[in-house]
């Protein structure tokens, strides 16, 4: 079993550097879970060839792999710059939208920048090393002081921490993304820079009208979702903990709570939570991390994070399988040290799925068993078990190809592809010769099995069953 112990789950980041077949193979021998497509970078000729590659290397280690479509969303970007600029601090500088700039202006985009500026404001650029104050706006140009100088270079990131961004969540380029990336068969799609749970039910309502079954993740990444977490989270099929533009808008100081809090939040409701940005940063360009960041690693595990996430590690760093070996051995590492989550009675509404979830975890520590079986249509009773942090080994079961691939991404799920069956004897039945095919499970072993008498049927769970495989 020492080949399975590893529960949280490891998501990469797949660029240039990784979108080769003997480093996807090697990504995922070392332990990636998840590869996340950026789509504010690359082509949809870049993503798709990626994408294939994916399944490709899922057909050939017999093991599932979620595809992530990370969309760019109405992020804020310097324009084009005839080179690099070298901002001194107190020089004055004109902030204008992009096609109103004139020489010697920084130009910014989205056109409406210009209306949304007020004195007072701040302008962050490049995730805050570049900070900039607004004086003077005037006719949609504002005037700005250099309060913290630096190189500034087309295209990098702006954030305007407090400002509201009058601009839908999807924006054109999002809408193009995302209907191709529904074409290549995302599992999931995450939403940048969500403000309100109504950005979130916008694009379930796009994937669920294209008959797609990719589910939402939603990144967690300004102030406003912060705000509205519970709304945004019951809405949401997972969060995003993004912890660099967070950080930028509300503060490097206050991210580490904020993050426990979205975590805390998402094991109590039992949804997927990714905590990303710069976990193993200096993997980029070194063999290996700083203690400090292993330490960030861990304690995000501790926490209770479903995922943990690389990105440019992986997606252009010199060491990218170097960088998912190390995430996989700090939560070797530390995991054993997790007991799971009793839940008390008046912690929850009473819901049938929860309670048999909490039975179900209770009774195969009691028991000692071998392994949790956790037959479902879509992986929603897996989730519930999941979210109680379970010591057994737990296998999802199902025989729908698109569930299997989207619990790649839950805590401590092994998800296996079962045949369909027709009444729930033989869901049974096929659910432990699955288990024993897999070689997870011996015969003899001793087994804590969770269905639904209604085969087939989502949120149908109602029965457990302590069965000798």
């Amino acid at each position: 079993m020492a080949a399975v112990i590893r529960r949280t789950k490891i998501v990469a980041t797949i660029g240039p550097a990784s979108a080769r077949r003997e480093v996807m193979h090697a990504l995922a021998a070392a332990g990636m879970d998840a590869a996340r497509l950026n789509f504010s970078h690359g082509t949809h000729a870049d993503h798709g060839e990626t994408a294939e590659l994916v399944r490709s290397v899922q057909e050939e280690i017999g093991r599932p792999l979620a595809i992530i479509a990370d969309l760019q969303g109405p992020k804020l970007r310097l324009g084009e710059l005839p080179g690099p600029r070298l901002l001194v601090p107190g020089e004055e500088i004109v902030v204008v939208g992009e096609q109103a700039a004139q020489d010697g202006e920084l130009p910014i985009a989205p056109e409406q920048v210009g209306e949304m500026l007020r004195p007072g404001n701040d302008i962050l650029i490049d995730d805050g090393l570049v900070r900039l104050a607004v004086e003077a706006v005037e006719s949609g140009r504002a005037r700005c002081r250099v309060l913290v100088g630096g190189e500034v270079s087309s295209h990098k990131g702006v954030n305007l921490p407090g400002v509201p961004i009058p601009v839908p969540s999807l924006t054109q380029k999002d809408l193009e993304d995302l209907e191709f990336a529904l074409s290549i068969g995302v599992d999931y799609v995450a939403l940048s820079f969500v403000r309100a749970a109504a950005d979130v039910r916008d694009l379930q309502a796009i994937i669920r009208n294209r008959g797609s079954s990719a589910r939402v993740i939603a990144k967690i990444e300004k102030a406003e979702a912060v705000d509205a977490l519970d709304e945004v989270l019951a809405e949401a099929d997972a969060l995003m903990v993004a912890r660099g533009d967070l950080g930028v808008e509300i503060g490097a100081a206050t991210v580490p709570l904020i993050q426990k809090q979205i975590i805390r939040r998402c094991l109590e409701v039992g949804k997927p939570v990714i905590t990303a940005t710069q976990m193993l940063e200096s993997m980029v360009s070194h063999a290996e991390p700083t203690r400090a960041e292993a330490s960030d690693v861990a304690n995000a595990i501790l926490d209770g994070t479903s995922a943990i996430m690389l990105s440019a590690e992986t997606a252009v760093g010199a060491f990218a399988v170097e960088a998912v070996r190390t995430m996989d051995n700090i939560a070797r590492a530390v995991e054993p040290s997790m007991g799971f989550r009793r839940e008390l009675e008046d912690e929850f509404e009473p819901d049938v799925r929860r309670a048999i979830a909490a039975a179900t975890t209770e009774l195969a520590e009691a028991l000692g068993a071998k392994v949790i079986l956790a037959a479902t249509a879509t992986g929603r009773t897996a989730s519930q078990i999941a979210r109680l942090r379970p010591r057994r080994p737990m296998l999802g079961l199902s025989h729908h190809q698109s569930a299997v691939q989207q619990m790649a991404l839950e805590w401590g799920v092994l998800p296996l592809l079962m045949p369909s069956t027709e009444d729930v004897e033989e869901l049974w039945t096929r659910s432990i010769e699955t288990a024993r095919m897999s070689g997870i499970v011996d015969p003899g072993d001793l087994v804590v099995l969770v269905a639904g008498t209604a085969v087939n049927l989502s949120g149908s769970t109602n029965v457990i069953k302590v069965d000798i495989a």
